[in-house]
């Protein structure tokens, strides 16, 4: 006799796990802890079978009865739905998809936050979107090249080459699963137009420098922000570095700045020496701050940090434009002039601007190389800054 839905709700557990056939095969099983199963029996082959089909009350009786039908015609044309359904289990799981998303979490912990967010975007919008429910071994290289024009033809040209370079890491994380042997996305590298590269403006001529400078110290507005804009030309950060510090990562008695691995671009602990100009500047914002983590909280709250385009929004008010100067460019700025005084090695430098190490065993070693001389560096910058700065005010 079929089930009614009284029926299934009055069930109740048992010491052991128990069914009550609805008929045509289908039936629910009840376990002692409460949990109710539909289950479906069948016949293929000359062997008895038996097939989940959700449990109770998420799939009602209704639902469970359509599902049974489905898989009586399934059975009545010789298919087999338990050996349908793993196939169909080992297909997504090589879906384009899938393996991206397995990409994703193997560098969790190697990206930064913003990484993480700019490149699962893009994947996701444009890859995925476009590819996602295809088996990774069958997409092809016409495929992958009629998504990524497609992206270059909305003027993305940029993104259009990071989609590429994305593309064949997530074919090689398959290669390496042995879902697929080939990598079509390897053989797109000149299919896209030639990128032309973008650097960051800045100003590396003395007097327009100390002009700028000038600007920023007599600067009016939020008195976080100021404090932000002083503090960048001395430290040459990347400006997302700056932006998101924490307090936490200060030590203000040592003048030491230490941005941790999670927010640096190239994964490593990176020390910044504070001359005492930069510790002046912390110590007026420690007043301004409390009850902050951020050493430059949002104007509009104290629990996130200033907003990705506030910097260069200072620089634009100040009659700088884009071409012109960059909270970026600082870095530029401060590499040109201290390569320039010819009183600095390269390396230390270079390790000042946390630029990536391509040999890794070195990138180690270098995390507080050549300290001692960045300190003096740091310190004498500062000053340089400062005479420019002053020059027309003697």
């Amino acid at each position: 006799m079929a089930l009614t839905a009284k029926q299934i709700e009055a069930l109740k557990p048992e010491s052991k796990p128990y069914t009550k056939a609805d008929g045509r095969g289908l039936s629910i099983e009840v376990a002692p802890t409460g949990g109710r199963w539909w289950r479906f029996k069948y016949r293929h082959g000359g062997k008895q079978k038996r097939l989940s089909l959700g449990t109770y009350p998420d799939i009602d009786l209704k639902t469970a009865r359509e599902r049974r039908e489905e898989m009586r015609q399934m059975v009545a044309r010789g298919i087999d739905p338990l050996a349908q359904r793993k196939a169909e289990k080992v297909t997504k799981a090589n879906t384009f998809e899938s393996v991206a998303r397995a990409w994703f979490e193997k560098n969790r912990n190697k990206w930064s936050a913003r990484t993480w967010g700019l490149v699962t975007t893009r994947v996701e919008k444009d890859l995925i979107g476009e590819l996602g429910a295809r088996p990774i071994a069958e997409i092809t290289r016409s495929e992958l090249r009629d998504v990524l024009e497609r992206v270059q033809g909305r003027g993305a040209l940029e993104t259009a080459h990071r989609l590429r370079q994305d593309a064949a890491l997530i074919f090689r994380h398959a290669e390496a699963l042995e879902l697929t042997d080939r990598n079509p996305a390897d053989a797109l590298r000149d299919v896209l137009h030639v990128r032309t590269t973008k650097h960051h403006a800045a100003i590396t001529d003395e007097k327009e420098l100390g002009a700028l400078l000038r600007a920023i110290h007599a600067m009016d507005g939020d008195a976080t922000v100021r404090a932000a804009m002083r503090m960048l030309p001395y430290v040459f950060v990347r400006p997302g570095e700056l932006r998101a510090a924490g307090w936490a990562e200060f030590d203000l008695e040592a003048a030491e700045w230490r941005i941790p691995v999670g927010r640096m671009k190239q994964r490593v602990e990176h020390i910044v020496p504070l001359a005492p100009q930069v510790v002046a500047i912390l110590r007026e914002q420690q007043a301004l701050t409390k009850g902050s983590d951020y050493v430059f909280p949002s104007v509009r709250s104290k629990r996130r940090p200033l907003s990705e385009n506030t910097l260069n929004a200072c620089l634009r008010r100040l009659g700088y434009s884009k071409d012109k100067a960059t909270a970026h460019g600082f870095r530029s700025t401060a590499t040109t002039l201290l390569n320039e005084s010819g009183l600095w090695h390269v390396d230390a430098i270079e390790r000042q601007l946390a630029h990536a190490e391509g040999n890794k065993v070195r990138a180690a070693y270098n995390k507080a190389a050549h300290l001692a001389e960045r300190r003096k560096m740091m310190v004498w910058y500062a000053d340089h800054l400062d005479k420019l700065r002053d020059a027309d005010l003697v």
